[in-house]
């Protein structure tokens, strides 16, 4: 906590009057007391044996008395448990830390770091519209890019869109064959969902092309060629499929061919291929606006594919990397534990690694970032390991500010999502059914009546965004989760809306205070905290803390969980102390005065996850 400072003080001079020893204050570590002992405040004294020459329960039994003897403005009681100092604070210590807060600007904020760092974040294929597995990258690399600025960072948003390749060409070959001149204008659906349902309908269609064809005499000729008499022929057909897929397809001969036109600059392929890309990315832009989200930079990769060779050049010339016989170019990383990789294709042509390699230093020079972080799922994994390690041997400025915010998959109660076979859940639905949910709730609540549709339209939008939003930032991201839709738009428990409507109390009794038209200045003599606000105060101190372990670990996790823990604190006190009823005009004034330094930190912690509050629900 930031308000130690002065106990850290008391501490160095107690220190310094019975054994005679100099340690600075800002080195003294202290720590959160543990629930199952009394004491908010705890002191390890076991470093201090070598020197008090004395039995550690007997060094903090000294330091005890000491400080209630002489710091008794601070210091109300302690205990000792073998070498732990535990140490009650007085009334006046958290009131005054209470004044503190409600004066620091930007509360929780860091020092400016005078520091770019670099996110990266979404990165979709525009063969499909976002789905679940997105919503969790995006709302990951949101809050962390969102959080990195809080903590003083220049923060660039950015993402790399995946808009070539033969999945995109799948996509354009089923519109050429089944589209009949569509367009999202004239079928009224949104672009993304428009483009994704050819990317599903060609693999539907390979797949009834790929099931016939193993009926047929060349299948069984190939069947027999590979000796598979007497075995299971739908395993082999299984295993098969790719080499089916780029040798006798007549559907993937289509797609490579279209591909190979793409690549070569043919003026129909490319049209097409800009008019398909520009109606994913405006329902894009229509996802993330709904999600709140936007971003300062875009990278293509039909414009990054070719760069990274000039740097594999200059790391051959360094001894980085190593070219074989058969000209392709390696790097060995068996010291790291990496094994060789691959980073140059024999006839020349890049490999993905080659991509981020020119990408991160393309990266660099557009932003000068020193730090970069790239939010992108655990089984890339691997990947990231090696190429952070080829950045450090090229000694890239930004080489040791690389960092893999990696996440787990999203699953579904019934199992993995399947995007070939359309087996997924749209952000869209997501978004429309989590809102849908918070107006049927709200309304068998009879809540909100009193205002306009437009009112309540905007009151339901924020309630289930924040129920979507907090359910998945509220698991740690390194773990896989399954996404139980019931659960995410839950009112109740550990959810996004529990901790609005702890907000929104908060704003209904500032209403009502105002009415009352008390001098607000009377908090000043309340000088006997109940344990309740002593409580909430604590909770309050370690808002800073908090936010430095969501910075310093790229998770917001952690966040989430310590917003959740205050809305509860105050859901309590709100149900056992007086506010607006209490015995005099003091103790209103300091509880309002408290509910509303709850409610501007809940407000600041829930938007750096991305969540809006309501003012009513």
């Amino acid at each position: 906590m930031i308000f130690l400072s002065p106990i850290q003080q008391k501490l160095s001079d107690a220190i310094k009057h019975i054994y005679d020893h100099d340690i600075a204050h800002e080195e003294i570590a202290l720590s959160i007391t543990r629930s199952e002992f009394e004491g908010e405040i705890t002191f390890i004294v076991f470093p201090l044996t070598r020197v008090a020459k004395q039995k550690p329960e007997v060094i903090a039994q000294t330091l005890g008395d000491y400080l209630k003897k002489e710091s008794q403005e601070i210091v109300a009681d302690f205990n000792v448990v073998k070498g732990f100092l535990n140490i009650s604070l007085t009334d006046s210590f958290w009131i005054d830390v209470l004044q503190q807060i409600s004066k620091t600007p930007d509360y929780g904020a860091g020092n400016p770091k005078n520091k770019k760092v670099l996110v990266e974040f979404s990165s979709p294929n525009t063969n499909k519209p976002l789905h679940l597995g997105h919503v969790r990258n995006i709302l990951l690399g949101w809050s962390c890019a969102q959080i990195q600025e809080y903590a003083g960072y220049d923060v660039i948003k950015t993402q790399i869109i995946n808009d070539r390749g033969i999945a995109i060409c799948k996509s354009m070959v089923a519109w050429r064959l089944f589209g009949n001149g569509d367009t999202p204008e004239s079928t009224g659906v949104k672009g993304d969902h428009f483009v994704g349902q050819y990317y599903v309908r060609f693999e539907q269609a390979f797949k009834d092309e790929y099931e016939n064809w193993q009926s047929k005499d060349t299948a069984l000729e190939i069947f027999k060629k590979h000796g598979k008499e007497g075995q299971e022929s739908a395993a082999f057909f299984k295993a098969y499929k790719n080499q089916y897929f780029n040798e006798y397809s007549e559907l993937g001969k289509q797609a490579q061919e279209l591909l190979i036109k793409w690549e070569s600059g043919d003026e129909s392929a490319i049209e097409l291929w800009k008019q398909m890309n520009d109606w994913v990315y405006e329902g894009f832009e229509a996802t993330y606006n709904a999600l709140g989200v936007h971003f300062d930079s875009y990278y293509y990769e039909s414009d990054t594919y070719l760069l990274g060779k000039d740097a594999i050049e200059e790391g051959l010339n360094k001894n980085v990397f190593y070219r074989k016989d058969d000209s392709s170019v390696w790097i060995d990383l068996e010291a790291e534990k990496l094994d060789h990789k691959l980073v140059l294709r024999s006839n020349g042509t890049s490999v993905y690694m080659t991509q981020d390699i020119g990408t991160a230093q393309k990266r660099y020079e557009d932003h000068g970032a020193e730090k970069m972080v790239y939010v992108v799922a655990d089984e890339q994994d691997y990947h990231f390991k090696v190429l952070f390690e080829i950045m450090k041997k090229l000694k890239a400025p930004f080489g040791e500010g690389m960092y893999h915010l990696s996440y787990g998959m999203v699953d579904l109660p019934t199992g993995r999502m399947k995007s070939r076979e359309g087996k997924v859940v749209d952000a869209d639905d997501l978004v429309e059914e989590v809102i849908g949910e918070a107006a049927h709730q709200a309304k068998e609540r009879g809540e909100a009546e009193e205002l306009s549709p437009a009112e309540r339209n905007e009151l339901y939008r924020k309630v289930g965004l924040g129920a979507l939003k907090y359910f998945i930032l509220k698991v740690n991201p390194k773990k896989r989760m399954t996404f139980n839709p019931a659960e995410s738009v839950d009112m109740q428990g550990q959810t996004g809306p529990y901790i609005q409507n702890a907000y929104v109390r908060i704003q209904s009794i500032v209403r009502r205070w105002k009415d009352m038209k008390i001098d607000a200045k009377l908090s000043s003599d309340y000088d006997a905290i109940e344990p309740a606000e002593r409580i909430l105060i604590q909770s309050l101190s370690n808002f800073p803390e908090e936010l430095r372990l969501a910075s310093e670990n790229y998770d917001p996790s952690g966040l989430a969980s310590y917003l959740y823990s205050l809305a509860k604190s105050y859901h309590k006190f709100y149900h056992d102390v007086r506010i607006l009823g209490a015995e005099d005009d003091a103790a209103k004034a300091f509880r309002v005065f408290l509910s509303q330094n709850v409610a501007s930190v809940l407000k600041k912690g829930m938007e750096l996850l991305g969540i809006e509050m309501p003012e009513r629900m």
